[in-house]
């Protein structure tokens, strides 16, 4: 019983919903390990730390002892998942899913253990469907069954259009848990309803319906938006020590505990007394400086963490960053600010096209980094330093 009520506070930690939770203490009750299934359609070739928070749980319940199954959508990447959409999504080619599965398994397991994790492909089971086979796999739920879902809502209210096979991506999804005899499916809570309809299909074919686990989803750099590679906010798990320090410190303080509730290893009793400590003073930098070392060794080692410290003290601590930098706010609309028209409105640069002129020039940098590229956004809850030249420093926030 002990080890049933310690495996699931290991479950609950950080996680947003348990569905049916019930199911899940009978499960481990039965001392039998999980299969446990997580997917991931490979529309990017790098995995970044918002792709870890779902990663780090799977390890956890890999060391509890239960079966990872990690599923690469190859076959519903060319549908496109219409998750948060609010258009069809343009699916991707064979070739792209192809060069950007390659990269996945290496990466993973930076995070999972290679010899206790079974990678798996859904083409395996989809490719060989015939079209009466998918006929009967859509004729298992009605298209108001599929209108519930929150975006195609909104899309057929807005009167966007939405495309036949859209509907298919949750099928497909919830058809991955029957292949795989899933017991259990983790997923961020915007994929809540295609974990559903996973539970709906295994009873449909006679199978006990697995049990869900949503996770939340981590906020990029800019404190607003979901971490996203096409939104210049995230941090690559790949990405050079210095490179995923200098972005995880540039980060607010507020946004920081958000990280580090949902990535760090620390105790919970370890982060409550950092919280406390600050609360009474201690500088929020310190906690930060700790937990952007964690973040480097775990995905480096321990001496590229210490590298990245000396580095980043170097530019910043060591006369590179004056002690009186003014602190700016900025009005972003809906939109945010180009990086030109922050450093014009922070009275960084006469105009935009001094501001051009010295990004062409080397002469812009953003968190200690140079900035080279004019077009560069600045999101709404953006925040970070802004260097032009030698001497001219703000720290700059977007609201």
């Amino acid at each position: 019983m002990n080890s049933v009520v310690s495996g699931l506070a290991v479950i609950r930690r950080g996680a947003s919903e348990i569905l049916v939770e019930s199911e899940l203490i009978d499960r481990l009750r039965s001392g039998e390990p999980m299969r446990i299934k997580a997917g991931f359609d490979p529309t990017a070739p790098d995995l970044h730390l918002g792709h870890t928070v779902l990663l780090n749980k799977l390890r956890q319940l890999q060391d509890l002892g239960h079966k990872i199954l990690f599923l690469i959508g190859d076959f519903t990447g060319m549908i496109g998942d219409p998750t948060g959409k609010n258009v069809t999504r343009p699916p991707l080619s064979k070739d792209d899913i192809s060069r950007n599965a390659e990269t996945y398994a290496d990466q993973v397991f930076k995070i999972l253990d290679r010899e206790r994790t079974d990678v798996v492909f859904n083409s395996a089971w989809m490719d060989v469907l015939s079209a009466a086979d998918m006929i009967k796999l859509a004729a298992t739920h009605t298209v108001a069954r599929m209108l519930e879902r929150d975006d195609f809502h909104k899309r057929y209210n807005g009167n966007q259009p939405i495309a036949i096979h859209e509907f298919l991506y949750p099928l497909v999804q919830g058809y991955d848990s029957v292949a795989l005899r899933a017991d259990m499916e983790l997923g961020g809570t915007d994929q809540k309803f295609n974990l559903l309809m996973g539970r709906e299909l295994q009873k449909h074919h006679g199978q006990r319906p697995q049990v869900i686990l949503t996770m939340p989803l981590l906020e990029g750099l800019d404190g607003v938006n979901k971490m996203s590679k096409s939104l210049n906010n995230y941090v690559g798990i790949d990405e050079a020590p210095a490179d995923m320090f200098g972005k995880l410190m540039s980060i607010s303080d507020d946004l920081m505990w958000r990280y580090i509730e949902l990535l760090s290893f620390s105790p919970l009793e370890s982060i409550a007394r950092w919280r406390q400590e600050v609360s009474e003073g201690r500088n929020p930098r310190d906690v930060k400086v700790a937990f952007a070392q964690e973040m480097v060794e775990r995905f480096h080692t321990r001496a590229a963490a210490r590298a990245a410290l000396s580095d980043f003290e170097a530019r910043f601590r060591q006369g590179a960053l004056p002690e009186d930098v003014p602190e700016i706010t900025l009005t972003g609309g809906d939109d945010g600010l180009t990086i030109t028209q922050v450093l014009k409105q922070a009275g960084l640069t006469a105009s935009t096209s001094e501001a051009v002129r010295l990004i062409e020039q080397g002469g812009v940098k953003l968190n200690g980094e140079k900035v080279s590229e004019k077009a560069l956004k600045l999101a709404v809850g953006a925040a970070g330093v802004v260097q032009v030249g030698k001497r001219k420093f703000a720290r700059v926030t977007i609201t």
